[in-house]
């Protein structure tokens, strides 16, 4: 690992400009672009509660490397919309895989490695287990991340059910409330539990924050949070996609899974649990000191993972 005193940093009021923006699926989807259009891509997805900036120093790093990088605000975030108002506001894990390959065929992207972690990771991972032909690899955080929806309510160990506090409260519409009226304040919250050793600054904070602001973040954060736990109906346009992902089906495209060593919220593990869903797992790594928004917190060892994958 290097270390950190000797990497630089892009500052925190570093911005990834200019965006740009294309009609996918139901989305108009904002995104960041860097590095050589004829380059291997990578699909940079991001997860809640952060955005597109968890790639900061990740983008350039393998843009410099020859990748071309795609880099996207999810539904609900930042300057991502709708394209229509009648269109449910899901945050369901089917609607956010299949965004990502709307994003591909929008930008006539036949293959790309699959990156993400927490709702991006998810959304990678559907990608890779769905679209295996359009996936040149795989890296994502905490194990195999689609959700076992039919299951979600096996509690797990008490320890493990605290750090999910913030799953629960959304579950009741004081959860709604609550979200409206403090988004910014409930995700620095978790920011600081999740990765307790990143001394990220108010700047980094808002530049981020600024991305809750859309008047679709709580309808999609609020839905994704309640469907996972069965308890809110999907949109039907995805439905034929969602009863895929209930087989849980393996993904067997080459993987590499990272942990933070000090993730608040999903434990770092061995990998042995999750192993057998990976029929082409190159690696597991642990990351030391990192938390759960790895791509920021350590961006070396991230980009790593990737250009692994690309010049396997």
């Amino acid at each position: 690992m290097t270390d950190k005193a000797s990497v630089l940093r892009a500052p925190s009021t570093k911005r990834l400009e200019p965006l740009r923006h294309v009609d996918a699926g139901v989305l108009n989807i904002a995104y960041y672009e860097a590095g050589p259009a004829d380059g291997p891509v990578a699909m940079l997805m991001h997860g809640f509660p952060y955005d597109i900036h968890s790639y900061v120093d990740v983008a350039p790093l393998l843009a410099a490397q020859g990748c071309r990088v795609i880099v996207p605000y999810l539904r609900g975030y930042g300057p991502t919309t709708f394209r229509d108002k009648a269109t449910p506001r899901s945050g369901e894990q089917a609607a956010i895989g299949a965004d990502m390959m709307a994003l591909m065929d929008a930008l006539g992207i036949t293959r790309a490695v699959f990156v993400g972690y927490d709702w991006g990771g998810r959304a990678a991972s559907i990608g890779a287990a769905l679209w295996p032909e359009r996936c040149i690899g795989l890296v994502c955080t905490n194990g195999y991340m689609i959700q076992d929806i039919g299951h979600a309510m096996a509690p797990a160990r008490p320890e493990r059910e605290v750090p999910l506090w913030y799953q629960y409260y959304f579950q009741i519409e004081r959860g709604r409330a609550g979200l409206a009226a403090n988004r910014h304040g409930i995700a620095k919250l978790l920011w600081s539990q999740w990765s307790p050793r990143w001394q990220f600054d108010d700047a980094c904070f808002e530049r981020t924050a600024v991305a809750f602001d859309n008047p679709d973040y709580v309808d999609v954060v609020i839905h994704s949070y309640r469907h996972r736990f069965g308890l809110a109906n999907g949109d039907p346009q995805y439905a034929e996609v969602q009863r895929k992902l209930v087989t849980l089906p393996v993904i067997a495209v080459p993987t590499i899974t990272l942990d933070g060593a000090e993730d608040g919220v999903t434990a770092a593990t061995d990998g042995s649990a999750s192993a057998a869903k990976y029929s082409a797992r190159q690696a597991y790594r642990v990351i030391p000191h990192a938390g759960h928004n790895l791509p920021q917190e350590e961006p070396e060892a991230f980009a790593a993972a990737v250009m692994k994958l690309i010049k396997a």
